[in-house]
């Protein structure tokens, strides 16, 4: 499957839960943590709801930076109120950047790593974000196993 806005925005639609609670978030983190063992890195892990980090972990080696990360990816989300991913896919597919957009570069990512919360029936209520890898696809992926994972188990 190619990267693009409208398969990312498909993945989304598939992510969006019925409820989502802290409880819900700490066990997003756990299954990130589990996810994660099988790439090269440690990662760092952000999880907000309505603006309040109810989740936030760095795996032993996870480099400081990450914290640097973790608010570009989740500042992205927020502003589009969609993947940081998608973010960046919307970007190129409409021929604008960052840049186009008036936003700085040192605040957003528009790269894999952070996914909104979805709510059915309310929006995007907050964020999963996850850095450290060295390709930020392998970001990607992590946190969108994470949330399948966490969407079956509420099944």
């Amino acid at each position: 499957m190619s990267i693009t806005n409208a398969s990312l925005l498909e993945i989304e639609k598939e992510l969006t839960f019925t409820s989502f609670s802290r409880a819900d978030a700490l066990r997003l983190g756990q299954l990130i943590n589990e996810v994660s063992a099988d790439y090269p890195a440690p990662v760092a892990t952000e999880i907000t709801i309505n603006g309040l980090v109810v989740y936030r972990y760095f795996q032993d080696g996870a480099l400081p930076d990450s914290e640097l990360w973790l608010e570009r990816k989740r500042n992205a989300v927020e502003l589009m109120q969609m993947g940081s991913l998608r973010f960046g896919c919307w970007l190129e597919e409409n021929g604008e950047t960052l840049e186009s957009r008036k936003l700085n570069a040192d605040d957003f990512a528009p790269g894999g790593g952070g996914m909104p919360i979805i709510l059915e029936g309310t929006g995007v209520i907050g964020s999963v974000c996850v850095s450290g890898e060295p390709n930020h696809l392998d970001d990607q992926e992590i946190v969108t196993k994470a949330m399948q994972a966490l969407k079956a188990e509420k099944a």
